[in-house]
Parts: C-alpha cells; sequence; structure tokens
C-alpha cells in the first residue's frame, strides 16, 4: 500500500503515471474530511493532496482567489473575511456530521464535491462560482481550463465539469474562484409554531416577496432545540434570512413580519448569533451526533418536501428538517437506510434525487449511494469517465460500483 504526499504539481502528475503503469487504483483525497462520503473506495494506494496548498493568487479589488488543491477552506474563508469577501456558495463542512472535527476541508475537496450552503437559492454553488482549474487527468496529462479573470468563454467550460464529479475524472492541482463582498448586516426571523405544511406556505409567500430573502428553513420542534446552543428549543422555528446593508434589512424585515403576520409569533435573530444559526444549518449540526445512523440529502420540488417527510413517518422512525426554501431535505434514519421507500416517494412527489451522505461501510457498499441514473445519462457518465480516465485509476467505484 503507498500513501502519495505530492508537494508539486509534477509530483501530482508523476503519482498519476506511476499508478498508471502499475495499473493500480489510487483514492484521491485533501484531508480526508469527505472521505466517508460515497462508496467504499476500491483501491490500495492513495494520493493525499494535504500537502500541496497555498494561495497563488489573491486579487480582491478584482475579486478573484486562486490556490492549490490541498489549501484548507477554513483558512481561506479567514482570509476573505479579513478583507470583508467570501465564497458567496456558503461551502458546507461535512467534517461534524461524519464525526470529525471542523475546518478540515480542503479547496480541491470543495469542487469535487460541489459544496454549497442555505445561501443556495441566492447565489448558487461551488460550480457557479469557479472561474478556472488546472486539472491531471487519469491519462496522466495535465490540461487547465478556464482562466484567472470573470469574463473568460474561451473553450468548453470543463472547469465547472469537474464539480461534483468526487475526483473521479482527474485531479484539480489549482482552482480559481470568483468571491465577493461579505454581507454588512444579517438578520434571521424566525416564525415560532407552524407544522412542516404551513412552514412550506409560510417559506414560499418569503420567498415570492420582495424581501430578497438569502434563505429559508424549517426546524420541525423536535429538531430545532438542537441549534444554537438550545435557544430553539420547544417549538418548530421557521427561518428566514435576510442580508445587506442595515437599514435595508430593517425595511425587509418589517415588511416581512407584516405579510407574514397571520403565520405566528415572529422573533429576530441578529449578526454574530443569526450566522452561527445558519451555519450550524448548513452543516447539519442537529444530526451530528457521533454515530453512523444513516441521513439522507434529498433534493426534490419544495412544496412537495413535508408530504414525502409524512408518508415516510408512516413506516419508518425518521428525523427531518428543511432547507433551500424545503428543497432541501436532511433525514436521519434511525434504523436501516430504506433506501428503496425513501426513492420511491422522491419519485411520487414530483422527483428529485437522494444521496446517502453517511451510513456504516457495509450499508455504502450495498446501497446506491447516488441517485441510480437513467440509461442515456448512465451511458453518458461512462463514456466521460472513458474520456477522462480510460484506465479506471481514480477513485473507481466511488460513485457508481464497477466504474
Amino acid at each position: 500500500m503507498t500513501t502519495f504526499t505530492p508537494k508539486t504539481e509534477n509530483e501530482i502528475v508523476e503519482a498519476v503515471q506511476w499508478a498508471l503503469a502499475e495499473k493500480a487504483p489510487v483514492e484521491v483525497v485533501g484531508y480526508g474530511s469527505k472521505r466517508s462520503l460515497g462508496r467504499p473506495p476500491q483501491t490500495e494506494h492513495t494520493i493525499a493532496l494535504s500537502d500541496y496548498a497555498g494561495v497563488t493568487l489573491y486579487e480582491p479589488d478584482e475579486l478573484v482567489l486562486s490556490a492549490k488543491a490541498g489549501t484548507s477552506v477554513a483558512e481561506l474563508e479567514t482570509l476573505l473575511a479579513e478583507n470583508g469577501q467570501a465564497f458567496q456558495f456558503e461551502p458546507m463542512d461535512y467534517g461534524p456530521l461524519l464525526g470529525q472535527v471542523s475546518g478540515q476541508g480542503s479547496l480541491g475537496g470543495l469542487l469535487a464535491t460541489n459544496l454549497c450552503g442555505p445561501r443556495r437559492l441566492k447565489s448558487g454553488s461551488a460550480r457557479d462560482h469557479v472561474l478556472g482549474v488546472r486539472v491531471v487527468s487519469g491519462r496522466g496529462e495535465l490540461f487547465k481550463s478556464g482562466g484567472r479573470v470573470v469574463k473568460n468563454v474561451t473553450g468548453y467550460d470543463l472547469s465547472k465539469g469537474m464539480a461534483n464529479s468526487w475526483g473521479t475524472l482527474g485531479i484539480a492541482t489549482e482552482i480559481t474562484f470568483k468571491v465577493l463582498p461579505a454581507p454588512e448586516t444579517e438578520t434571521t426571523l424566525v416564525v415560532r409554531g407552524l407544522a412542516d405544511d404551513e412552514a412550506a406556505r409560510a417559506m414560499a409567500i418569503a420567498m415570492g416577496s420582495s424581501g430578497e430573502v438569502a434563505s429559508a428553513a424549517h426546524l420541525p420542534a423536535n429538531v430545532s432545540g438542537r441549534v444554537i446552543d438550545g435557544a430553539l428549543k420547544g417549538e418548530a422555528s421557521t427561518l428566514l434570512r435576510l442580508e445587506g446593508f442595515a437599514p435595508s434589512v430593517n425595511d425587509r424585515a418589517t415588511m416581512l413580519k407584516g405579510l407574514l403576520a397571520s403565520a405566528g409569533t415572529i422573533a429576530d435573530i441578529s449578526n454574530e448569533t443569526s450566522r452561527k444559526l445558519w451555519q450550524e444549518v448548513r452543516d447539519v449540526i442537529p444530526f451530528a451526533d457521533g454515530t453512523d445512523r444513516p441521513v439522507w440529502r434529498v433534493s426534490m420540488v419544495p412544496m412537495e418536501a413535508y408530504k414525502l417527510v409524512a408518508s415516510l413517518r408512516m413506516g419508518a422512525a425518521v428525523d427531518a428538517y428543511y432547507d433551500w426554501q424545503g428543497g432541501l431535505v436532511w433525514l436521519r434514519m434511525e434504523g436501516e437506510p430504506e433506501a428503496e421507500a425513501v426513492r420511491a416517494l422522491i419519485k411520487k412527489y414530483g422527483g428529485g434525487h437522494a444521496t446517502l451522505v453517511r451510513a456504516s461501510t457495509s450499508v455504502r457498499a450495498a446501497v446506491p449511494v447516488f441517485e441510480p441514473q437513467a440509461a442515456p445519462l448512465a451511458a453518458l457518465s461512462k463514456r466521460l469517465k472513458q474520456q477522462f480516465d480510460p484506465s479506471g485509476i481514480l477513485n473507481p467505484g466511488r460513485m457508481v460500483a464497477g466504474v
């Protein structure tokens, strides 16, 4: 068993070329914070990029940042914060949910898993902010896509193709992201006591208004007490985040309170407490219980999500909460992952997809972790893998068994 810890781009190329020559599949990791996501790797060797780190370009006035793939996301966020900027797609940290400490994710892992957070409704995900990449393909060849400027339209946008590829197509060595000013002020309106269906309607009203809501989530009563040190304990909490300049935030908050006056009691949470609240919603802290009880990440039609949860509860013990106005549902199962039931109900209620984010190694090996693709899409994915990694040496089986 060999572990490569390259310190230069040439050493990454050499490691991949060694794997090709030896016909030896390799697992690609940064710090390993997301190592237990996806199917168990079918490899004996590892390429770890944690020593290949550092910022290569940061121009705050140009809103552009480039860094090596092993660079810590937490360190980059600190650097950006010092300059009043941020990754607006708000990348989540899987560490606490997967039983690890927070702040261990790498920039390469961020792009490979296409991370984002509750601000997805407003700002998109990692793939919407990436400007360019340098990548070593499974052929052992170095190529680049995109560039270091916001306006770059030359060639195929392969930089976005690396997003959500889970290290199966190539190893990103350097990544350039667009960054944006951080919000000056943040306030969260908390509507208390709504049932799941009532919360879905309230969030839809808020998102459809002129309130410019940046994030909308709903924590049922049995989940609300697990964030911000139990401050919301006792009642279901529907959360609406407002960001921007203070006068604008205050005006929009007043307008939304009037619009939702009949929904129930509305409280305010501001600035640091609000930021902590949304960070904990983002990082699935309500289900970060140190166990390997199955946790699903379900993306579906927002107004159908509560129906899915209600139907699941008819046959299984499940905890749930809603992000993205209900378009993202986090489910924690008390027993078996109930994969067939979850996916059948998603299909019944308007379609979508489910990813088994946390489970034991044996369960992840036996259950399709990612949503099974329709035959035409699966064939396209297989051809794409063949083009970038014809020998199948990069993270084989991570997404689909045998691929």
